[in-house]
C-alpha cells in the first residue's frame, strides 16, 4: 500500500515538475507537507507520535519511489525518517519524542542533520564546534558544513563537543530550534545535483541550547551518530535505487523508440548487452536493500549489510545514468530526456551518508571482526 501510494505522488506531482525543481533550485512546501498527509515523512514512526506505524522495508519501498520522481524532494523524506525521526526514536525521552515527532512526520516542521564540519567529514570525532555548559543550558559557538535542509529547517539534531579533551568520548547531540539568537545561514551551496534541496553552511555565536534538548546521554552523542549514518545508508541506497531505476525506465523506452539504420535501438546487441547490465544491477540492488530494511526489522544489527547495499546500490546507480546518457547519446546529454538530471543526482550517493571508501573499511572490518 505505502508503495502504491509513494508511486502514485511521485508520478503525478514530482515527475511532472522534476526539471522545474533542478532549475529553480528551489523545494515545494506543499508538496512536503502532501507527503507529510500520506505519512511518507514517518513511516516507521509509531501512530502514537503522529507517524505511519509501519517498518523499514515499508520505509525503503516509498523511498525507491519518491527518489525516482525528484531527489531533493526525497531528500526531505530521507532527512524526516532516518536522521531525525529514527535517532529521537532510538535516542530520546518519551517528552522529546512527544514534541518532535508528529510536527516532523506532518511537515508542519522541517528537520535537519548536523554533524560535519571544515576539518571534521569521514573523521566525525574530530569536532571542534563546541556547547559550553552553563548549568542550565549549552551555550555553542562554532561552524558547521554541508548541512542538508539547513535553511529551511525549522529543528537541528547538532552534534556538537561538550568536552575538549576526551575526543570521540566528548561528543553530545542536542537539538537546536530555529530561528534564535546567535544562529546563522549561509548562502546554499551550488552543487552538481540534488539542486533544489538547500545545502548550507550554519554557524553558532552564542547559542543558547536548553539542556532537555540533549538526545541521549551526555558525551555519548558518537555513538548516536554512528547508529543514524548506519541506519540511513539503507535509505541512501534506496534513494539512489530509485534515481537509477528513473534512468532505466527512459532508457528501455528510448531504445524501443529511436531508429538507426532502419532498426530500433533496441534490435542492436550492444544495446541488449547495457539493458542487460542495468536491470541487473537494478536487481541485486533492491534485493541488498531490501534484505538490510528485512534484517532491521527483525531487531538485528545491520552494519554490514547497510553499508553493502549503500556500496553497492550508489555505485550501481552511477554506472546505470551513465549508460542511460549513453544510449540516449546527444539527447543524453541534452535535458530533453532528464537523464542528465539523474546522472547528476546520483553522483552524491557515493559520497554522503559514509563515502564508497568508508563503506569498503566497515565492510572489511566487519567480515575480519564479525558481530551479532
Amino acid at each position: 500500500m505505502i508503495q502504491e501510494v509513494a508511486r502514485e505522488f511521485s508520478q503525478k506531482r514530482l515527475v511532472p515538475r522534476a526539471e522545474e525543481f533542478d532549475h529553480t533550485g528551489k523545494l515545494d512546501m506543499t508538496l512536503i507537507r502532501e507527503m507529510g498527509e500520506l505519512g511518507l515523512l514517518g513511516v516507521f514512526v509509531p501512530e502514537e507520535y503522529g507517524g505511519s506505524g509501519m517498518d523499514h522495508l515499508s520505509y525503503v519501498l516509498a523511498m525507491e519511489e519518491i527518489s525516482a520522481g525528484c531527489s531533493s524532494h526525497a531528500s526531505v523524506v530521507g532527512l524526516h525518517n532516518s536522521l531525525f525521526a529514527y535517532p529521537l526514536l532510538k535516542f530520546g525521552t518519551e517528552e522529546q519524542k512527544k514534541k518532535y515527532l508528529p510536527q516532523i512526520c506532518s511537515g508542519e516542521k522541517l528537520g535537519a542533520y548536523s554533524l560535519s564540519e571544515a576539518g571534521s567529514g569521514t573523521d566525525a570525532a574530530s569536532l571542534v564546534c563546541f556547547a559550553e555548559d552553563k548549568g542550565d543550558h549549552y551555550l555553542i559557538n562554532g561552524t558547521k558544513l554541508w548541512v542538508t535542509d539547513g535553511s529551511i529547517a525549522d529543528w537541528v539534531l547538532l552534534f556538537v563537543r561538550t568536552d575538549k579533551d576526551a575526543g570521540a568520548r566528548g561528543i553530545t547531540a542536542m537539538i537546536v530550534e530555529t530561528p534564535c539568537d546567535g544562529y546563522s545561514v549561509a548562502p546554499s551551496e551550488k552543487k552538481m545535483g540534488f539542486k533544489a534541496s538547500p545545502t548550507n553552511e550554519i554557524s553558532f555565536n552564542n547559542v543558547k541550547v536548553p539542556k532537555e534538548n540533549v538526545i541521549g546521554e551526555v558525551n555519548r552523542g558518537v555513538n548516536i551518530a554512528m547508529e543514524t549514518l548506519n541506519s540511513g545508508r539503507v535509505s541512501v541506497g534506496a534513494q539512489a535505487l530509485g534515481i537509477a531505476r528513473a534512468a532505466y525506465d527512459i532508457s528501455l523506452q528510448y531504445v524501443q523508440e529511436r531508429k538507426q539504420f532502419g532498426k530500433p535501438l533496441a534490435a542492436f546487441q550492444l544495446t541488449q548487452a547495457k539493458l542487460a547490465d542495468m536491470q541487473t544491477k537494478l536487481h541485486a540492488s533492491r534485493l541488498m536493500i531490501h534484505y538490510a530494511a528485512w534484517k532491521k526489522d527483525q531487531g538485528h544489527r545491520v552494519v554490514h549489510e547497510a553499508s553493502m547495499a549503500k556500496l553497492f546500490a550508489s555505485e550501481a546507480a552511477t554506472a546505470i545514468t551513465h549508460m542511460a546518457v549513453q544510449l540516449l547519446g546527444g539527447y543524453g546529454y541534452a535535458r530533453d530526456y532528464h537523464v542528465e538530471r539523474l546522472y547528476r543526482d546520483a553522483r552524491v550517493t557515493e559520497i554522503f551518508e559514509g563515502t564508497s571508501e568508508v563503506q569498503r573499511l566497515v565492510i572489511a572490518r566487519e567480515a575480519l571482526n564479525p558481530r551479532e
